[in-house]
């Protein structure tokens, strides 16, 4: 078992110091409210908007974060929807954790068209210093292809305004890969 290099691992990691002092943050695809429940942890003066299209992962999410839901918005809508929810206002970090909902239904899943309209919206919302994480699991179809275009798409980022990175564990096939977007300050 990996200790600290499997792509959730290190997203919380890059995640920890970039969140301590946010004031707003998104979880884009709350599923089963580890990610909420790691941000709220982490971030004790931020707001955290948790969106995800399933009940059934809202319900999870806010039975997980209890203690923390003062300071969180649960919202059943599509993250595409993110300016209906948020406007005029800096965001400090976002994270996905894309594909379908664990012990859920395989058919729900993320999808590329979406999350690449999503980001795109996060970034130009981003604070200076801001982060987008998002995990991803191509070992899956509808994975493989969000993979694949997000991969070609952060390309495509102004480099004199965002650096992209992406990490991923090269001797595993189809392990989930990370891509961390930060808006320069």
């Amino acid at each position: 078992m990996q200790t600290v290099s499997n792509s959730i691992q290190v997203s919380h990691l890059l995640l920890q110091k970039t969140v301590k002092n946010a004031s707003v943050i998104i979880d884009a695809t709350c599923g089963n409210g580890n990610d909420t429940l790691f941000l709220a942890q982490n971030a004790p003066f931020a707001h955290i908007y948790a969106f995800d299209i399933q009940h059934t992962a809202i319900e999870n999410t806010i039975a997980k974060t209890k203690e923390y839901e003062n300071r969180i918005n649960y919202i059943c809508d599509s993250h595409i929807n993110i300016k209906k929810y948020i406007n005029n206002t800096f965001i400090n970090a976002a994270t996905f954790n894309l594909g379908y909902l664990p012990s859920g239904s395989h058919s729900i899943t993320t999808d590329a068209t979406t999350t690449i309209n999503t980001v795109d919206c996060i970034k130009n919302l981003l604070a200076p210093n801001g982060v987008i994480s998002i995990l991803m699991y191509p070992g899956h179809n509808a994975g493989a292809k969000e993979y694949k275009q997000l991969f070609e798409h952060t390309r495509t980022f102004d480099n004199h305004i965002f650096t992209v990175g992406w990490y991923c564990l090269h001797n595993h096939t189809n392990a989930p890969a990370l891509c961390w977007i930060e808006k320069q300050g």
